[in-house]
């Protein structure tokens, strides 16, 4: 992958993490490009990075990779101009990471022969903890299929999955997901605030916990209900907590959460195709 050619029509945030993680895994950054119409976006990037800029046009006549990275409102205009600049006569592989947009869709702007890897990536990509759901059209091939998983995984977990449909749960769970803890954060430190502790002691104490115990999750042969019951002992103080959580119903209420996201995202994909 290191003399591949990537190109990135889009310059935001997701892209600009993508960026950094290949070149921290070794891939040339002259073998990098960027589009956007932000020029100075670009010019941070070329500045910081050393990779080259230029127009969506550029791209696609010097790469072997385009990431559509555009905001997913103009994706249908920015991928049918760039069909127009493409040409047949070489391998090319479309990797899309907008929400939203369907494998159908760029499709029918690209041709059902394009090779196409849509993906859902999420912000902790920006810190090379990402987790990314991707699937592949049938046109891609298994020599381009390592490549997207290479490309993608230079900023954390990667995994295939088997459906286009299926990306609409990876928004539910991964996509949407660094939210849900955001929110139940957020919490913790209003709460132990008001309880009595210093802003900085309950920032630092939830942001320590909450990876302590995804580090504890990811690294123990126990499945998490385990771990959870490991941690409450009978009588004891995380006893009474867990219990005003169920109580609640926060199962009921997760699963409330990841239903309406993953509904929201078949209706943006509706919305993608009635405009």
């Amino acid at each position: 992958m290191k003399s591949t050619k990537i190109g990135f029509i889009g310059a935001g945030n997701m892209a600009n993490g993508l960026i950094r993680g290949l070149i921290a895994k070794g891939t040339n950054p002259e073998n990098i490009w960027a589009s956007d119409l932000d020029d100075s976006k670009l010019a941070l990037l070329a500045r910081d990075c050393s990779i080259q800029t230029g127009s969506n046009s550029d791209i696609a006549n010097n790469v072997n990779v385009i990431v559509l990275a555009v905001k997913p409102q103009v994706m249908r205009d920015v991928c049918r101009a760039l069909s127009a600049d493409l040409t047949n006569d070489r391998e090319l592989l479309l990797i899309s990471i907008a929400a939203g947009i369907t494998t159908a869709h760029l499709e029918s702007w690209f041709g059902e022969t394009a090779a196409i890897v849509r993906c859902m990536p999420n912000t902790p990509a920006l810190v090379g903890m990402g987790a990314s759901g991707l699937f592949a059209n049938g046109a891609v091939t298994e020599e381009q299929k390592q490549l997207a998983q290479e490309i993608i995984s230079a900023v954390g977990f990667a995994a295939w999955v088997d459906a286009d449909s299926d990306i609409d749960i990876v928004t539910a769970v991964s996509g949407s997901g660094p939210a849900y803890f955001f929110l139940f954060m957020e919490a913790m430190q209003e709460t132990a605030k008001e309880m009595g502790l210093s802003e900085d002691l309950a920032r630092a104490l939830t942001y320590h916990t909450a990876a302590g115990a995804a580090a504890l999750a990811q690294h123990s042969k126990d499945d998490i209900a385990t771990l959870r019951r490991n941690v409450t002992s009978p009588g004891g103080t995380t006893e009474q907590a867990i219990l005003q959580f169920e109580n609640g119903d926060l199962r009921g209420l997760v699963a409330k959460a990841l239903n309406a996201a993953k509904t929201r995202s078949v209706e943006l994909a509706k919305e993608t195709e009635s405009t």
